[in-house]
């Protein structure tokens, strides 16, 4: 599976993206402390990639949550990342969390990826919801969710603890598979 939009193109976590995942982490590590901390704890060192990865793998296949890298076309550098976490088979709802490269952010990358796999999240995957949660300075976030439609619904309160930080209210956003 291959989504490929402009001179990009977005696939599935592999187990031979540990290397680059580490890579994109430690270039992006101040970008992500804050709002990935875990996947940045958990990729700080190859090894670590791997173990990641193949973590990812696994869980893409058992459908407990999707991991998708961005790539460029030309070099197959990784740019990004896309979860499709937070799975409730039960009210066929999942969330989406994002990240980009530095060096690609406000370019629309995010927003057309986005768009891309919404669509694969409720046709393929099968969810009637799907969720993003975000700071309200964290302006970027915020335009990927307008961007593709998402409506805001309330505002979380405490939702999210940074590393050393007080407990933050985060914006809820969300999009709904559109009855034919």
């Amino acid at each position: 599976m291959r989504f490929d939009f402009d001179t990009f193109y977005i696939e599935p976590i592999q187990i031979q993206d540990a290397w680059n995942i580490c890579n994109f982490v430690t270039a992006n590590e101040d970008r992500l402390k804050r709002y990935f901390p875990k996947t940045l704890e958990q990729n700080l060192t190859p090894d670590l990639s791997k173990i990641f990865a193949d973590k990812k793998v696994k869980q893409f296949k058992l459908k407990q949550e999707f991991l998708f890298t961005i790539k460029e076309n030309q070099t197959n550098n990784l740019i990004g990342l896309i979860y499709l976490k937070s799975l409730d088979w039960g009210k066929k709802q999942g969330e989406f969390a994002y990240c980009v490269h530095y060096e690609f952010e406000g370019k629309g990358i995010t927003s057309q990826a986005i768009k891309i796999l919404s669509e694969f999240a409720f046709e393929t995957v099968g969810l009637e919801s799907i969720q993003i949660i975000v700071y309200k300075t964290n302006y970027g976030s915020v335009k990927v969710a307008e961007n593709c439609n998402f409506t805001w619904i309330k505002t979380l309160e405490k939702e999210h603890t940074p590393p050393g930080e007080a407990p933050m209210d985060m914006e809820l956003y969300e999009l709904y598979k559109e009855i034919e």
